[in-house]
């Protein structure tokens, strides 16, 4: 195995099908200079898309690749939360008719949740009660699902963060049913518990790195600080966690019943809240 002669010329280091582009990398096998839009994942290095097509390989460039994935899940749940809290920038206020109506209306509450409002234990987790709420639940989740939704695939990062949603409404229903209730927090504790897992089954400690300490600082702020939902948070990351780990750690003896133990679970949390 040899490596090309370094060219020091700047004339002769242009992507050969884009000549007003630098060349990133030579391609592996005709060692011709291309750009990061022509460069296609090889098994070993990178490849023009001409060689890639001779060799009968599907074509597939960095561009392809990162769209691919495109945390979508995260992207959509953000964006319903936002457009849900939109309103009381206008001057709603937070229990008045702009986003405050949609509190009132479909945050979850005990109560209406028995008189057939079932909706309610999903359409709370899409709404927050000031900017610090939703900026703070955002960001979390946008750091976790840009991690977690590439590296799980989008059906089980999905079927995670359902199951943390599920959960965080079963635990308010259980600890607070006549608190009305709103936040994605559930959904975030339980990409945390995810995380955790998906860390462990690939052999990093969570706790050497900053997942660990997350998980710890925002159970400490559960507990310490009023008015936050314990049985929201507590039954985000005790789903997501459990989610995770059929999904990611789970016995090697497991892998047929996974789906149908997923399903369960998840269904179980819905019909006991």
């Amino acid at each position: 195995m040899s490596e090309a002669p370094l060219d020091d010329d700047p004339s002769t280091w242009r992507c050969y099908r884009h000549p007003d582009r630098e060349g990133a990398v030579r391609c592996r096998r005709c060692e011709r200079p291309i750009c990061t839009d022509d460069m296609i994942q090889a098994p070993v290095g990178f490849q023009c898309p001409e060689c890639v097509r001779g060799s009968g390989t599907t074509v597939r460039t960095i561009r392809d690749v990162a769209a691919a994935n495109r945390p979508l899940v995260t992207q959509a749940i953000v964006a319903l939360c936002v457009l849900a809290f939109l309103p009381s920038l206008a001057g709603g206020g937070t229990m008045g008719r702009g986003s405050g109506g949609f509190v009132r209306d479909l945050g979850l509450f005990g109560p209406a949740v028995a008189a057939g409002e079932w909706y309610r234990v999903f359409t709370s987790a899409f709404l927050h009660a000031g900017l610090i709420h939703i900026g703070f639940n955002m960001w979390l989740l946008w750091q976790l699902g840009g991690m977690l939704e590439p590296a799980l695939g989008r059906l089980r990062y999905g079927l995670v963060a359902y199951t943390a949603l599920v959960s965080g409404s079963f635990g308010v229903l259980l600890l607070s049913p006549r608190a009305l209730t709103v936040g994605a927090s559930g959904i975030v504790f339980g990409l945390m518990g995810a995380a955790f897992l998906a860390m462990r089954a690939r052999g990093v400690d969570p706790m050497q790195t900053g997942i660990g300490g997350l998980i710890l600082i925002n159970l400490l702020l559960t507990f310490t600080i009023p008015g936050i939902s314990i049985g929201g948070h507590v039954g985000g990351l005790v789903g997501g966690a459990t989610a995770g780990w059929l999904l990611l750690d789970r016995p090697p003896q497991m892998a047929g019943v996974v789906a149908a133990l997923a399903a369960a679970v998840t269904a179980g949390c819905f019909l006991v809240a």
